[in-house]
């Protein structure tokens, strides 16, 4: 029996309950409106419901808070376009309500013409990973006082004292676990936080950037449009529409 034979046999359910047999594993497949076709129960159970009779054709918006689910459809729609997600590092909000780290991989669903018909992607969360966790303590400190100072100037030799490393050494670190400088994560932090201020409140865009740490708007409009491919303006049209 070959394997197409297999997986035919097995169904879709049961191959995407194997997730449930990993702990901390959230799987899901979405549509191309971003609407979930299919999950593991893990991924039920984390947004509040029983059964996958519930959760079927909801959005993110329909369980998470709204800066996150805008956050994660244009990721979608992104990854539909050909931008791949793999194993990324991210701060996330536990089943609890709490801030937890995740680590969360998605890419492109494609149907036997190689049309996109949707996502799928699983996310981790590392609570219980010892190893994954070690990696993220080696941070820790500097990332937590960078998600509560990002209004402000922070210095990299700062986060060096914090972590009690060298600067070159802090560099490393963020390279390796997060793929990226210290520089590029503040500025991420506070591009996350100014995507969350356009979407809950109505503040002018120049005040929004001032409060998430950018002196000049036309370089926080430049930056976000790099991150999220589009300028502030144009994301609070979307959500005027």
């Amino acid at each position: 029996m070959d394997i197409q034979e297999i997986i035919k046999k097995a169904g879709v359910n049961q191959l995407i309950a194997a997730f449930d047999l990993l702990p901390d594993i959230l799987f899901w497949v979405k549509d191309t409106d971003s609407r979930i076709v299919h999950c593991n129960q893990h991924f039920i159970e984390h947004q509040g419901y029983k059964t996958l009779e519930q959760i079927l054709l909801k959005t993110d918006f329909d369980f998470s808070p709204k800066h996150l689910a805008f956050q994660y459809v244009n990721d979608d729609k992104r990854v539909m376009e050909g931008y791949i997600v793999t194993d990324r590092l991210e701060l996330n909000q536990t089943q609890q309500g709490e801030l937890g780290w995740f680590s969360t991989s998605k890419h492109a669903l494609k149907d036997h013409d190689r049309n996109v018909i949707g996502t799928y992607g699983v996310t981790r969360h590392l609570q219980k990973t010892s190893k994954a966790l070690s990696h993220v303590r080696a941070i820790e400190e500097p990332v937590k006082f960078i998600r509560e100072h990002f209004h402000r100037q922070i210095s990299i030799d700062e986060l060096a004292e914090l972590a009690h490393l060298s600067v070159s050494a802090l560099e490393r670190r963020f390279k390796k676990h997060l793929a990226k400088t210290p520089n590029q994560f503040i500025n991420e932090v506070r591009l996350e936080n100014a995507r969350k201020l356009l979407i809950e409140t109505r503040l002018p865009i120049s005040q929004v950037a001032y409060q998430c740490g950018f002196s000049e708007p036309s370089y926080f409009s430049k930056q976000f449009r790099r991150l999220f491919g589009e300028i502030p303006s144009q994301m609070r049209e979307q959500l005027d529409d």
